[in-house]
């Protein structure tokens, strides 16, 4: 499986998504990276399209989710339904179990919704009574959240927060690109739609995660990696200012969350090894949703962009 074999569906996910370069780039490394994708941004940015139009690009459905407060986990599960034709419950299965989902607003649902949810992106699989049912081995969920608005919202809790691979921030489209939609927007009212690339089959794309699994990484990165993790669990260590921002290192989660991205990055690229460019590109995201700061970091008006950077240029590169 060659890097090249997904050109055309990123191609196609930078045409219908213009301006997002950094949100089709990372839906494409959380997919090769088996992971999950929590996206924060402004509404209006084509967050839904985007996820929709990777599901067109690939063999595989898509549901999308709006959350809300009165969402009940049946409602993400499914449920049991008693048929009296034959006197049985016969489970009929909901949203999570498809291929994509787009979990629309994540947080202004309660934590029993998000707690369903946990478990079918942590273990794959969910629970209804006493029953368990395994989810599609190709399973990606994409969620959203609102910067803006805070008002009944349920923040989500460190576990929920951890279990998904990235958490990419993404802002306005520049004044070219506003222009671009707008073309964009015309030719698809005159019903001049471009029409998806040939899908990709899922057996290519897990052929293409083996190959990125199996993608060579010198033990100087690897250490690379450990250190700049050990860096969020002993900053006193790196630097005197991290200590007083950051109140929690980050997991083990984080270490194999930033190795596997870092590879996925590399093969997007056409490479067969992996460079300490490839752990930068991905570094932030990887960590921007998995270190809580103090109080004292908040007090200062320091960001968790601006200590990631610090850990950036204090750890050396190999």
């Amino acid at each position: 499986m060659a890097s090249t074999d997904f050109a055309p569906i990123r191609d196609y996910l930078n045409a219908q998504i213009i301006g997002q370069h950094t949100l089709t780039e990372n839906m494409l490394i959380a997919l090769l990276a088996d992971g999950h994708l929590l996206v924060e941004g402004p509404p209006g940015l084509a967050k839904t399209r985007a996820i929709n139009a990777l599901a067109e690009g690939i063999e595989g459905d898509f549901h999308r989710v709006q959350f809300t407060p009165d969402l009940l986990p049946a409602d993400l599960t499914g449920t049991d339904i008693y048929r009296p034709e034959t006197g049985e419950f016969v489970f009929q299965s909901g949203p999570l179990f498809h291929n994509l989902v787009l979990a629309d607003e994540i947080n202004r649902a309660p934590a029993k919704v998000q707690s369903a949810l946990l478990e079918a992106m942590a273990e794959r699989q969910i629970t209804v009574g006493n029953k368990t049912y395994n989810l599609p081995e190709l399973f990606l969920v994409m969620a959203t959240q609102n910067p803006l608005e805070q008002e009944g919202t349920y923040p989500l809790p460190e576990a929920q927060l951890d279990r998904f691979l990235m958490h990419v921030e993404i802002d306005y489209p520049d004044a070219k690109s506003e222009m671009a939609i707008l073309s964009l927007t015309r030719n698809e009212g005159l019903a001049n739609h471009v029409a998806p690339p040939k899908a990709l089959t899922q057996a290519q794309i897990f052929a293409a995660r083996n190959d990125i699994l199996s993608m060579h990484m010198s033990d100087a990165l690897q250490e690379y990696i450990v250190q700049l993790v050990m860096a969020t669990r002993q900053p006193q260590q790196y630097d005197a200012r991290l200590a007083q921002y950051i109140a929690l290192g980050v997991s083990p989660r984080a270490t194999i969350a930033l190795d596997k991205c870092a590879r996925a990055h590399a093969w997007l690229m056409g490479r067969d090894f992996v460079a300490p460019d490839n752990v930068h590109a991905v570094f932030h995201n990887v960590l921007r949703h998995r270190l809580p700061l103090t109080y004292e970091a908040e007090a200062d008006g320091i960001s968790i962009n601006t200590v990631l950077d610090t850990i950036l240029a204090t750890v050396p590169v190999p």
